[in-house]
Parts: structure tokens; sequence; C-alpha cells
């Protein structure tokens, strides 16, 4: 009997902060099965309960398993998995779980680097709701940031801008600040009578913290109109994009050009014009030989494909399979916290 009659190869974990999927992977590259849940946040859920949430998905997803391992191994790419201190953590956690004798516990940033590239090196650049880069050369060399925020040197990411949105609104309303057309945009788009009075709302806890990401997409449409102040922040974030990346590829060494950069998250993946133009024309004045990317796979893809690398499972054929099954299949939005089987698949579905 083969490896893949005895159980899956990989047991893909792709865990971000709004959301989590799971995934069983043949050593051919076939979808056996995906399922997604809720965000992973330990930090505020309690270590317990994240990997709590993490099983349930792993038995959504292994319904048919009869105990014991699910995978040969374990790829677990996972948000707020930024230090050494908590990676051990998380190593032990899931390793204590028995789904896998071999488990490899990382950020989820390397998900999106690997999902974006055909080979499992460059640099990927995440801004969703936050902002984190990581690299790798192609003899397994990282580089990583701490992420923690602007404390950590970060400068970026929904929330933050979404606050970048509000102080400078505020200071052209109260007179501390240059004139900008967010003033009006910000007290429009939230229904109040100026931006005061939204940031009272913030203050008394009427809007939620959650809703300053709301602010980001209403930036780009006010920077689009010519506003300076807008076009600042957008060009100063992409500043930002390219010098995480350019800086972190300066610690490693690339005897292959061009190296694959890939850009992550919901704000770099919409893909705004002005933005992107800031960071191409930034790596272009860098001299940096770069092939840049907008990630358009779902990053478990990533995940998977780590796994089977560490397997020696790898290989063009196998990840040509691995990406047309994932593109194949259906991603609904994410119900909290109900747990959703995206899709399971037999061998046949995934020939093409």
């Amino acid at each position: 009997m083969n490896r893949q009659a005895q159980r899956p190869a990989v047991l893909a974990v792709d865990a971000g902060n709004s959301k989590t999927d799971v995934a069983l992977v043949a050593a051919t590259g076939d979808v056996l099965a995906w399922v997604r849940g809720g965000g992973f946040e330990p930090h505020s859920q309690g270590w317990g309960r994240a990997i709590g949430g993490l099983a349930d998905l792993v038995r959504a997803a292994a319904s048919e398993s009869g105990g014991g391992p699910v995978a040969d191994h374990v790829t677990a790419l996972l948000a707020n998995c930024d230090l050494p201190e908590e990676r051990e953590i998380l190593t032990k956690a899931i390793t204590a779980q028995g789904w896998a004798p071999d488990v490899t516990v990382d950020n989820d940033t390397f998900a999106v680097l690997r999902a974006g590239s055909e080979v499992p090196y460059g640099a990927a650049v995440v801004c969703g709701a936050g902002m984190n880069c990581v690299a790798r050369s192609p003899g397994g060399r990282t580089v990583r940031y701490l992420a923690l925020g602007r404390r950590s040197g970060d400068w970026g990411g929904g929330e933050f801008l979404g606050e970048e949105v509000l102080w400078c609104a505020v200071r052209d309303e109260d007179g501390r600040g240059p004139r900008t057309e967010l003033r009006e945009a910000v007290a429009a788009h939230f229904a109040l009578p100026d931006v005061t009075a939204v940031c009272i709302a913030f203050h008394l806890g009427e809007l939620s913290g959650e809703r300053l990401h709301e602010l980001v997409p209403l930036l780009f449409e006010v920077a689009d109109g010519g506003d300076r102040v807008a076009r600042s922040l957008v060009e100063r974030l992409g500043d930002e994009v390219a010098g995480m990346a350019l800086a972190a590829l300066d610690r490693l060494t690339f005897d292959r050009t061009p190296v694959p950069v890939v850009l992550g998250g919901g704000v770099l993946t919409a893909s705004h014009p002005l933005l992107l133009d800031r960071v191409e024309a930034r790596f272009r004045a860098s001299g940096a030989e770069v092939d840049l990317r907008i990630l358009t796979a779902p990053p478990i893809v990533g995940s998977a494909l780590h796994g089977l690398d560490e397997l020696g499972l790898g290989g063009q054929v196998t990840e040509e399979r691995l990406r047309a099954a994932f593109s194949r299949s259906l991603r609904p939005e994410v119900r909290r916290p109900v747990v959703e089987v995206v899709g399971k698949f037999s061998k046949d579905s995934c020939l093409d």
C-alpha cells in the first residue's frame, strides 16, 4: 500500500486573524479536503482555545479518519506566530495533537511567499490588518521582522491607516493640520456632522474600532481625486512596502535573479494603481532585480506546497495539480464560529 492510500501527505494550515483554512493534500498534489473557520488569535483567545479551534477544523477535514495521525506532515503557518517563543509554544501544542509525525510551524507570511511563487525563496510583504514581511534565500536562510506594530518599527496596515486618516481629518478640522478632503469624506462616511463627532463615537464605543478599516478604501478614493494629504499617505505606504522587502532581501544572498517579491493582504491585493506604481518606482530606483507579484492564490496553497517541499514531494506537475485543484474550488464567506466545509474532493475530481 502506498503513502497516498495510507493517509494524506500533508495537513496544511493557513491561519490568519480573520479566517483559518485547513486542507489535506495527497502526495500527488490532489486536494482531499479543505475546510474553513474563524480567525486564529491566541493572544486574545488564549493558547488552548486557539489550538482547540484548529483541532475542530482538522476533525472536520479528516472526518473519515479512524484516529491517530491524519497526515505524514503538518505545515501550520499562523498569524500571531512572530517570536521564537511563540513558535516554540505553538510547535509543542500542535505536535501534541498527534496529527502527523513531522511538524513545521511558522508565521503565515511564509504561506503568502510560497503561494505567490513557483520557487521556495524570495520575499513576501503582507498589508492587511497589519504589516509583515519575510524573506528566504535559496539556501533556506530567513529574515523576518518583529511585526508588533509601530513600536517595532512598522508603519501601515488597515487599522493603522484608518487611524492616520482620522488623525489627518481631525487636524484639518481643528486647525492643527493642512486642508484635506478626508475631513468631509470621513464625516459623510459615518453619517455624522463632523470629524470631532466621529472621534467621540469611537471613544464612546458607539463606533466599533474594527470600523477603522472602512477608512482605507476611503483613503484611496480621496487620493484618486488628487488630495495632497491622502496621496502622501498612499505614497508613504508604497515606500514602506518596498522598503521592508528591500531591507530584508539585502540581508540575504541570491545567486538567481530576478528574485520573486509577493504582495499579499487585502490592502495590496486590491491592486490600487497609485499604491502599486509607488511600490514599483521604489524598486526601480533601488536597482534591485525583482519579479513583483500580486498574490492571487489563497495562502493555503503556500502552506500545502511548503509541506510537499518538506517531504521532497514537490515538482512542477505536482504543484500545477495542486494549484489547479484550489483554483477550481469555491471559497465561501467566513462565518464565525461555524466551521464550513469548502470542499471534499475525490482523486478523480482533481484530474484535468
